[in-house]
């Protein structure tokens, strides 16, 4: 039988060796890293095939971490996340803590506050946001079962999480750009 705990322990090792992880979140799968780790983040660029220019998002466990990892949480941002009836991701002016190639040009970094409890337990023994981006090849379709992710991806990563694999994800988050200067904008539903 597959051991929660046994998972996190694992992929925390992993992590904390500046490894990436494949592993399921309240979305679909994601391939992850240490947020903060720069040499890490490269890596999950590379294993997409992704253009550093495309922004990756990242997950943090709870609201006090996102305050950590943003300069000025607009307020209006509490109240979107805690009326969400779906998971969504943010993007935030002015980034701070984590690795700067993680950072949009614009100064911006898609979070998400996840509500999945594999993740939320893993990213506070990280203590640090864990990288996010859906388990494909850039360009290509996002995945929706385990059995659907590349081989190139699957082999690409330190660890897969031995988790959810039977399980069918529902879709990406909806995702949201909310300026420090009030504007909101819808990226994605």
């Amino acid at each position: 039988m597959i051991n929660i705990s046994d998972e996190i322990k694992n992929a925390l090792a992993v992590l904390k060796k500046g490894g990436t992880i494949l592993y399921p979140t309240e979305t679909v799968w994601g391939i992850g890293c240490d947020a903060t780790n720069a040499a890490a983040v490269d890596k999950v660029y590379k294993i997409k095939r992704r253009n550093e220019e495309k922004a990756l998002i990242c997950l943090v466990s709870n609201f006090n971490m996102l305050n950590q990892y943003i300069e000025d949480v607009p307020e209006v941002a509490y109240d979107i996340l805690k009326c969400a009836v779906k998971p969504t991701t943010v993007i935030y002016d002015k980034p701070i803590g984590v690795a700067e190639n993680l950072i949009g040009k614009d100064n911006t970094l898609g979070i998400r506050v996840t509500r999945d409890d594999f993740c939320q337990e893993l990213i506070r023994r990280l203590k640090r946001p864990l990288v996010s981006t859906s388990a494909n090849i850039s360009g290509q379709e996002t995945p929706l079962t385990f059995a659907q992710i590349p081989p190139e991806i699957l082999e690409g990563v330190d660890y897969v999480v031995n988790l959810q694999q039977s399980m069918k994800t529902p879709k990406p988050s909806a995702v949201i750009k909310l300026s420090n200067d009030g504007n909101v904008k819808v990226i994605r539903k």
